[in-house]
């Protein structure tokens, strides 16, 4: 979940829907509506000593650096083009709480440095569930000759913080930036949703630029999330339309490139939380999201 997603009362649901973005989806998408379930391993490998499931062995206090492939990449339809996968909180932040309770500027107001982040009843963390996908997310990306850059692989103390989320896209001149969560709603608060940058302008934010490419980019990846997952939109947040514009993140606010939230489904939710912590639909949700990334920057 957004570490600052409580909702504002201009908080507003997006006029789109995900039926439309699906419907786009299928006139192009062969065997549109089904196909064969992913079974994982098509997962994004582990840096060498690392569990793909779990955080990367931590490296020494004051790692700043983002996390960018080093390996060459393939020749593909995505040569030449930069993804920023943003991988939500930290496994570490719940050691950190002096940290990330700091507050920093995001523009619009101030908000918290970043938080821990939710959990499966099982204990399973929304921080070891966005490191996960957004490994998997980036072996897909790469194999379509991407350059792809994560803010962080689980190689810092805490954070980063979400202005320093922001920044690494903008500093990167990233085409998209996707950050991945799992909302921590109410039991029975089904489906995904996909958060869009809304028009703001004060301080150090200025999304005007920004709005509807990042609008695009989002109905791209929550049609494609929807196909491949056969989850549901958010049956509690934007209107059962899989979007949800909102004013209230840093990490939106103070981008100058294209950027959307991914929230995959609700981990307070028994259902949701099976689908969650499963590697084979795990897969599905990073070939989604690669899928509507790919779209939006093919045009």
């Amino acid at each position: 979940m957004p570490y600052d997603d409580s909702p504002l009362p201009t908080r507003r649901a997006r006029p789109h829907s995900v039926a439309a973005a699906l419907a786009a989806v299928c006139l192009t998408a062969p065997g549109c509506g089904g196909g064969p379930e992913a079974d994982g391993t098509g997962a994004a490998p582990p840096r060498p000593g690392a569990d793909a499931s779990s955080p990367t062995a931590p490296a020494p206090a004051g790692t700043a650096s983002p996390t960018d492939s080093a390996k060459p990449l393939p020749k593909g339809p995505l040569t030449g083009r930069t993804v920023v996968i943003d991988p939500g909180h930290n496994p570490r932040n719940r050691d950190h709480t002096r940290e990330i309770n700091e507050m920093v500027d995001i523009g619009t107001g101030r908000k918290e440095c970043d938080t821990t982040g939710t959990s499966t009843d099982d204990g399973y963390a929304e921080a070891r569930f966005t490191l996960d996908v957004s490994h998997r997310l980036r072996t897909l990306l790469e194999a379509e000759g991407a350059r792809v850059r994560l803010t962080h692989d689980g190689d810092r103390p805490f954070g980063p913080c979400i202005d320093e989320r922001a920044r690494i896209g903008n500093e990167a001149k990233a085409d998209a930036v996707v950050s991945v969560h799992a909302d921590g709603s109410a039991v029975g608060n089904r489906g995904f949703h996909v958060i869009l940058p809304a028009g703001v302008k004060g301080g150090g934010a200025d999304t005007s630029e920004i709005v509807k490419s990042s609008a695009d980019l989002g109905a791209g990846i929550a049609g494609h999330f929807a196909r491949t997952t056969g989850s549901e939109p958010s049956n509690y947040v934007g209107g059962k339309t899989g979007l949800d514009t909102r004013n209230d993140l840093g990490g939106l606010n103070l981008s100058t490139v294209p950027k959307v939230f991914v929230e995959c489904g609700n981990m307070r939710d028994p259902k949701d939380a099976a689908l969650l912590t499963s590697a084979s639909w795990r897969q599905k949700a990073a070939r989604g999201m690669a899928d509507g990334i790919a779209g939006y920057l093919k045009g």
